[in-house]
């Protein structure tokens, strides 16, 4: 059994050379807002939600990206409503957001 029922990882890449990165995209505030959302809804802790930064996932091209665990799956986001939606639907009810989906 896992430890947390959700596991999300969001990529927080911040790259030098000139090549995309989610970082670019806003990644780490909204990475932050989605953890401080997560906690506000009560849905944070053992056998819960919890949110994570990472380093390079290695899809920046399709980004900004996060995946959810245990299901593998991937999304992209624009803004922090598609994040509330992610959150509403995936990690609250179930349902794989496909609009998001990556």
């Amino acid at each position: 059994m896992s430890y947390y029922k959700h596991h999300v990882f969001f990529c927080c890449n911040q790259r030098t050379n000139g090549e995309a990165c989610c970082n670019d995209r806003g990644a780490t505030e909204v990475r932050d807002y989605a953890k401080a959302k997560v906690k506000e809804l009560g849905l944070s802790g053992e056998g819960k939600v919890r949110v994570n930064m990472a380093g390079c996932l290695d899809r920046c091209e399709e980004g900004p990206v996060m995946v959810v665990y245990p299901e593998e799956t991937w999304y992209t986001y624009v803004d922090k409503s598609d994040v509330d939606e992610i959150i509403t639907e995936h990690l609250q009810n179930g349902r794989v957001v496909s609009r998001l989906r990556i």
